[in-house]
Formats: structure tokens, sequence, C-alpha cells
């Protein structure tokens, strides 16, 4: 026999505020670790591998940002759904690869593609950031 769980409205309500503060934990880490590749670009490379940087890992950052608002959204009116997170993460890896394409297009001139790649890769990898602390806490 198989037991359904049903939740209270003070259960819900938790449960969301909690999904919430997550979600914007994890884009602190990621913000976190996009400037930290910046400035390791920058040190290591100078001005301009420290901005390709930047820009890498805003080409993840900025769609995952839009992303997790409309989760943030879509929870808190009730309409959250699996059809919603697949759709929003097809949206945010189209929009993802857009703008590295629109990079590589734009600025051509003064990219430094490692650096670039490092801001991308260490932003993906913001939620090690949080595991760190979770295990330190």
């Amino acid at each position: 026999m198989v037991e359904v769980l049903v939740l209270s409205d003070a259960d819900r309500a938790a449960l969301n505020a909690q999904a919430s503060r997550g979600l914007l934990l994890a884009l602190a880490a990621q913000g976190a670790m996009g400037l930290a590749a910046a400035v390791i670009a920058g040190v290591v490379g100078g001005a301009a591998a420290g901005w390709s940087a930047l820009a890498g890992a805003g080409a993840y950052f900025i769609p995952n940002a839009l992303f997790a608002l409309r989760l943030a959204v879509s929870v808190r009116a009730g309409k959250a759904s699996p059809f919603t997170f697949l759709s929003g993460e097809l949206i945010k890896l189209f929009a993802t690869a857009l703008l590295l394409w629109l990079l590589s297009r734009v600025t051509q001139d003064w990219l430094v593609w490692p650096a670039a790649l490092l801001g991308l890769i260490l932003t993906l990898k913001g939620y090690l950031l949080l595991l760190m602390f979770r295990r330190l806490s």
C-alpha cells in the first residue's frame, strides 16, 4: 500500500521558501565563481583576459539568473511543473550558446578564449562552492 503525502499550506510555503533560498544561494555562488575567474584571469593574463573571463561567465550567468527568476515566480504562483523546468532549461542552454556565439563575433578583436572558457567553466561549477561551505558548517 502506498501512502500519499499531503502537505499543509504552511508546509508548502516552507518548502517554497527553502527552494527560493536555494536558488538565490546557487546564483550567488555562481556569481562569486565568475568574479573569481575574472580576477584570476586579470591578474595572470591582463585586462583583456579579465574582461574575457567576465564575459564568459556572463554568457552563462545571465540566462541562468533569468531562468532562476522564472522558476521562483512559478513556485510562488503555484504553477511550477516539470514542463516549466524543462522548457526553461532548454531556453537557458540555447541562450547561453547564442551569447557565446555573439561573444565570438562581437569581441573577436580582444577576446581571450582561454580566459572566457575559464569564466564559463567556473560559473558552471559554482555549486562546488556551495558544497564546500556546506561541509564546513
